[in-house]
């Protein structure tokens, strides 16, 4: 596919939960935004393969390469790629200092934005009490969210006969369901905790596949959400100002014109 947009220029560029090896993603929507968008600095906050998948069947198909060329051409080009191992590609752990060509392997680190102003950059499985606790009880999760997915692809086959839009499972769960939403609220203020203990004015971070940006516990919360559903990125502009992007409704909102245009050419 060839892409006639113009590629806009960001500051940083932050992202997560890709889960390379999981089948219900979306690798092609984030091939397409990562060719209109160039940052000075991408960080890989986590869970970009998902090696709990992997080691149970080998799952690779070329869209794979694509995504992995596509982030070693940046980091070859100049761009500084940072990653930052989560709990499903944690065998990455054990190379923590060191750097896969270009891209630089930490277990967190800090962002200093366009204002001065400092965030905690880290995946954030480190403060769920599940994974460290119990992590037979994360792979439950684990089995229990592949099964909502694969639900849900059922249930969006109907929503599409019925000319209907796309709709999350998962996503109503975690918003409506009280066990959920509390989860969400405790692993929040975790993160929120060790930036104020750290030192810094904010904290990015993925893990709960849940994009949001807020101010609401005293600290400038931020988290990626994912590529298995949401497609969400967030990135900080030259002036300081940070964006969380939600890129399959930007997809959506294209002029019909400049997505027929698009088609055409794939």
């Amino acid at each position: 596919m060839t892409d006639d947009r113009e590629v806009r220029q960001v500051r940083a560029l932050f992202l997560s939960d890709v889960h390379l090896g999981m089948k219900p993603t979306r690798i092609k929507q984030l091939i397409e935004f990562l060719r209109v968008h160039d940052a000075e600095t991408i960080y890989l906050v986590g869970d970009i393969l998902d090696g709990w998948r992997l080691a149970k069947a080998w799952h690779w198909p070329e869209d794979y390469n694509v995504l992995a060329r596509i982030l070693l051409d940046k980091a070859t080009a100049g761009t500084r790629v940072v990653y930052l191992p989560g709990n499903h590609d944690e065998f990455l752990r054990e190379y923590l200092g060191t750097y896969f060509g270009e891209i630089e392997l930490v277990d967190r680190t800090v962002h200093t934005s366009a204002t001065g102003r400092t965030y905690l950059v880290i995946h954030g499985d480190q403060f769920d009490v599940v994974v460290m606790n119990a992590k037979w009880l994360a792979h439950v999760g684990d089995w229990a969210y592949n099964f909502a997915l694969r639900v849900n692809i059922l249930i969006n086959w109907v929503r599409r006969r019925l000319g209907l839009q796309y709709w999350s499972l998962s996503a109503w769960a975690k918003q409506k369901v009280k066990n959920a939403v509390s989860v969400i609220g405790r692993f929040e203020e975790a993160l929120v905790h060790e930036a104020k203990e750290s030192g810094v004015h904010g904290v990015i971070c993925g893990h709960i596949h849940f994009a949001d940006m807020h101010d609401r516990l005293g600290i400038h919360y931020i988290n990626t959400g994912d590529w298995v559903e949401s497609c969400t990125a967030v990135v900080e502009n030259h002036d300081g100002h940070f964006e969380m992007i939600k890129w399959t409704e930007m997809i959506v909102g294209e002029p019909r014109k400049a997505r027929l245009r698009r088609a055409a050419t794939e």
